[in-house]
């Protein structure tokens, strides 16, 4: 799938560029290149010192901004498939800098598909979040005009051999920034702050979202967002997890967040497929035959009135479930 194709990954020293790049390369000997494609050189150079990267021919670094849309189509130049991972992602510094959030996320995600429609780049996959489902913050309400953007962008590419799809997931565990890693550092101060006792997440893993977005690159036809059937954790289930002797002063909701989160809305339902492992939210207009692609991938339709969020979901993992997954996936010198 991978082998003899130049790959781009914008943001891609974030936790998901750097895990995609690994198993790329790791799977797929063949592959031809890939490109890392972001703004902060010491990150670049960190990531060029890590072992599964310091001696494979196959990196380059390119130091850009998607904002910057001459920068990133120079870097598209022989490119085959763009991961479009990169985005100002923290809630509240995007309520607090809104404008910058748009002009990284939404211009961003414009000129991630002027450089595809431009450069002869065969597939994009951008990355969306939880967040972009009836969003009430910011960052989400950026993250669905990308997404509505790369869907869209599939009307306008004419006779061109390109596809532009969308994957949708939750907190992925581990990542920066994210509840995990700050209650790990948190524990030794005996107090987790957790906002509300009945906030739950979905929960995924590094590389079960690098498996969705492979997933996305061979399978997509244009215009998909794909979303995957995960379980949830309560908030409560994390801090005992990570601290069990801790105590859990409550703080409250932080500007724009939810109590749950959505991944498929009410509304959304209209237009989803269940395709087994993943749902996938048809296109407004899709440039192909919904019948075919059903037959193809062996999918159905939803329920009307089907929703898809957090705290109503049938897959839920423990606090015990969580230590072994934290020492899977996040920590291995993990120990509670």
């Amino acid at each position: 799938m991978l082998n003899g194709k130049t790959i781009l990954v914008t943001g891609g020293t974030g936790s998901f560029g750097k895990r995609f790049i690994a198993r790329a390369l790791s799977e797929y000997p063949d592959l031809k290149k890939i490109i890392v494609f972001s703004r902060d050189e010491l990150k670049q150079f960190e990531m060029s010192q890590m072992s599964e990267f310091k001696n494979s021919q196959k990196i380059r670094f390119f130091i850009g901004n998607v904002r910057d849309g001459e920068r990133l189509k120079r870097a598209c130049e022989g490119v085959d498939i763009i991961i479009h991972a990169a985005a100002l992602k923290q809630v509240p510094a995007a309520e607090y800098n809104p404008m910058e959030c748009i002009k990284t996320n939404i211009n961003g995600a414009e000129n991630v598909i002027n450089a595809a429609l431009d450069c002869g780049v065969k597939k994009v996959v951008a990355l969306s979040t939880d967040k972009a489902a009836a969003p009430i913050n910011l960052y989400g309400a950026t993250k669905l005009c990308s997404d509505k953007l790369i869907t869209a962008a599939n009307n306008m590419k004419g006779n061109r051999e390109l596809s532009f799809s969308v994957v949708r997931y939750g907190n992925v565990m581990g990542s920066r920034g994210s509840v995990i890693p700050f209650f790990i550092k948190q524990k030794s101060t005996g107090k987790l702050p957790i906002t509300d006792e009945s906030m739950t997440r979905f929960n995924i893993t590094l590389d079960e979202g690098v498996d969705m977005v492979m997933y996305a690159i061979e399978h997509a036809w244009g215009g998909e967002v794909f979303v995957p059937k995960i379980p949830s954790y309560k908030i409560t289930e994390v801090a005992k997890a990570i601290g069990p002797e801790c105590e859990y002063p409550v703080i409250g909701v932080r500007p724009g967040e939810k109590i749950h989160e959505e991944m498929i809305t009410e509304t959304d339902s209209l237009n989803t497929l269940d395709c087994g492992k993943y749902y996938v939210i048809l296109p407004s207009t899709p440039i192909w035959s919904v019948e075919d692609y059903c037959s193809k991938f062996n999918a159905k339709f939803v329920n009307p009135g089907f929703k898809y969020n957090s705290g109503e979901n049938d897959q839920w993992v423990n606090a015990e479930e969580l230590r072994a997954l934290i020492k899977k996936n996040v920590d291995p010198n993990f120990e509670v």
